[in-house]
């Protein structure tokens, strides 16, 4: 039904303006892709994703030697 609307409303205009159309229907296709392909990355979130790709020192729970005089 959207469809058709738009299409019956394209047809009354002149070529410029439909041209016009166009220009503004990919700018439209190519944000919206960039913003779902954005979306998808996000919903890759959660447990596990770090994994392997950070590590903790051994000495990681050692005193620090800034703090040595404090303890």
């Amino acid at each position: 039904m959207l469809e058709t609307t738009i299409l019956q409303n394209l047809e009354k205009l002149p070529e410029a303006l439909k041209q016009e159309v166009l220009h503004y229907t990919e700018f439209l296709v190519n944000r919206y892709a960039t913003v779902s392909s954005e979306q998808e990355s996000l919903k890759r979130q959660g447990f596990g994703v770090w994994k392997d790709k950070i590590t903790i020192a051994d000495d990681f729970d050692e005193p620090l030697e800034d703090f040595k005089d404090y303890m």
